[in-house]
């Protein structure tokens, strides 16, 4: 009878792996997906749909996608994780602009001005410059959120409700801190 072997799985490698994948995020990751949201639609959005709608919007396509990438266990996890994460701060930044757009009136920003914004709902300190440090800081707060939940999505099925939770959670937070205030419906769970 022929015995079946696992391949093995270093964990330092994979942590490794990913810092070193955060680190890119940080480095480039962050403006590229800036750059591809459309700020004029999240206005139109904000507009048409209202702020509580929008904001639940995002929280649930950041829930589908956490859902995604727990579903399977460790088969989903692998490919999910980070196309969970790119979907994660996405919702992440949609939600940014619509709560500052509907507090200011102003849709158009530029990054560095943005990301001081994020940075600051995150709870990290940008002072007056967005330097790499901080975008490394900024990644490193959102890679504590998702590592948080990830053992737990390597239980199949089980993976998908916690997946899901912790990225509509998520991004109903980041809209609560960002509006500063717990008696808006926006920030309701």
């Amino acid at each position: 009878m022929r015995i079946i072997t696992l391949p093995r799985f270093n964990v330092n490698k994979f942590k490794a792996d990913l810092r070193q994948g955060f680190k890119n995020l940080a480095q480039g990751g962050f403006k590229k997906i800036y750059n591809h949201i459309d700020q004029l639609s999240i206005k139109r959005g904000v507009d048409e749909m209202g702020i509580e709608k929008f904001v639940n919007q995002c929280a649930l396509l950041a829930a589908g996608s956490g859902a995604v990438a727990g579903a399977g266990g460790w088969a989903t996890m692998l490919v999910g994780v980070p196309l969970d994460m790119a979907n994660l701060i996405t919702q992440q930044f949609r939600v940014t602009l619509a709560i500052t757009y509907y507090q200011t009136g102003r849709y158009e920003w530029r990054f560095n001005d943005f990301f001081k914004i994020v940075a600051a709902s995150l709870k990290v300190d940008a002072k007056m410059t967005v330097t790499k440090n901080v975008m490394e800081e900024v990644a490193e707060k959102l890679m504590i959120n998702l590592g948080s939940k990830t053992a737990e999505r390597l239980v199949p099925i089980v993976g998908a409700v916690i997946g899901g939770s912790a990225n509509y959670l998520f991004i109903k937070r980041v809209a609560r801190q960002l509006i500063g205030t717990d008696d808006m419906r926006v920030i309701s769970y």
